[in-house]
């Protein structure tokens, strides 16, 4: 349902919003749910139909939230619409192995219990976090949204920016901001360059139910062809994202179910009890990618439109929230100052704030696998040793944990307490 955003006018220039939030997937309706808070307007434009956005059905499909990203989520009024969806993660446990073989005697294991916060994060299904945005923003007067339709050029100038749609239509704004994913149209239509490469690698993603229940406990089990996660979803039902070669997963995921399951119980194991698969599997390549820059004249990226990592941390998502909180402060504090919430020196500050810790985390994922996905043994014997060296180191450890739990580094308020 569209509802009608307010009109500014900017230097002679009638801006039909604030924002012009090109992709309605979850950052950018979260950011657009972040600017009404401090009194912005935005138009919301994504290119599937609101129902098929709206009412999706379950289909595996999970993420890792973190302890600060969920702070966001009950800032933008969004946790409590799916609280009752969430499976705390309590613990959880990183191993070492073959396919087969069982785990390393090596391992890390991380207990919520060790800060003081609460639950490292949650996982929520996307379904419900989808859902649960779609309706707040249908809620806020100060929102837009325009489906089934899709940005074919746009143009900043001085005082605002302007969409053409596949319809026809015109839309202006004062920022234009991209969160249409890795293949972002706004940043290639903004001559913005992107760095990165492939893994040869690809994920398998599905729910499995189990016949144990998982007590909230998330698994990481390195193999080398590529990690293994098995993470908690309330019930007995865990989310699988299983990371193989390109051509190993092309020949999995071409398998019926029940031969698919034959080839996942080796290296899901049986510390669970009996399991079998919940609804569809899907695949997807594993790549690094990063902006060149974040910014462009009026325009700022958010999101796998900023970056794209490999999921072997669960930090795409919160990784996306993260610029949404910060870009949300950036702006608020703009407009509270009477600046132009897209000169280039506020979104300089976005960038300065951002950029800077996604190269990190995306070059620590990029490690991390690296070092992991090999059969190497004199790495193998290293980081085994390394893994047992961590678990018996207290202090340490608490700041893996708060890594973890989205705690470090400069907050944005959002996701503070």
């Amino acid at each position: 349902m569209d509802n009608p955003a307010r009109t500014h006018i900017l230097g002679g220039m009638t801006h039909d919003s604030d924002l012009l939030i090109v992709g309605g997937g979850l950052n950018g309706p979260a950011l657009a749910l972040a600017a009404a808070q401090a009194g912005l307007s935005s138009t919301v434009i994504d290119a599937l139909p609101e129902p098929t956005r709206k009412n999706a059905a379950f289909d595996g499909r999970s993420y890792a939230l973190a302890l600060a990203s969920v702070r966001l989520l009950q800032n933008l009024g969004i946790w409590n619409r799916v609280a009752e969806h969430a499976q705390p993660m309590l613990e959880i446990k990183v191993s070492d192995g073959r396919a087969g073989e069982g785990p390393s005697p090596f391992f890390l294991h991380f207990d919520h219990a060790e800060i003081e916060e609460g639950p490292m994060g949650h996982m929520l299904e996307d379904r419900f976090l989808r859902r649960a945005l779609i309706e707040a923003m249908a809620e806020q007067p100060l929102i837009t949204q325009v489906s089934n339709d899709t940005v074919t050029a746009q143009e900043s100038a001085a005082t605002g920016v302007t969409v053409t749609l596949a319809s026809g239509k015109t839309l202006t704004g004062r920022l234009l901001i991209g969160a249409d994913g890795r293949s972002s149209g706004t940043a290639a239509r903004a001559g913005i360059r992107r760095t990165g490469w492939g893994y040869g690698q690809t994920a398998l993603v599905a729910a499995i139910e189990h016949e144990l229940p998982h007590h909230g406990i998330a698994h990481q089990f390195f193999m080398p062809p590529g990690p293994l996660a098995i993470l908690p979803l309330p019930g007995n039902v865990s989310s699988i994202v299983w990371s193989e070669t390109d051509a190993t997963a092309a020949r999995f995921a071409a398998l019926p179910d029940a031969d698919f399951m034959e080839v996942l119980r080796p290296r899901f194991g049986d510390f669970l009890g009996a399991i079998k698969l919940r609804g569809a599997r899907y695949t997807y390549p594993l790549s690094l990618t990063v902006a060149n820059s974040f910014v462009a004249d009026r325009l700022a990226l958010i999101g796998d439109a900023a970056h794209g990592m490999h999921p072997i941390a669960g930090q795409g998502l919160n990784a996306g929230l993260r610029d949404v909180a910060a870009l949300a402060q950036v702006m608020t504090e703009a407009n509270r100052r009477g600046e132009d919430i897209a000169a280039p020196d506020v979104l300089a500050r976005y960038q300065q704030w951002r950029r800077f810790d996604t190269a990190t985390l995306a070059l620590a994922t990029d490690l991390t696998n690296r070092l992991f996905s090999n059969d190497n043994p004199i790495l193998r014997t290293a980081r085994d040793l390394g893994m047992g060296a961590i678990s018996h180191m207290p202090r340490l450890r608490r700041g893996f944990i708060r890594e973890a739990a989205g705690l470090t580094g400069d907050l944005p308020e959002l996701m503070k307490g």
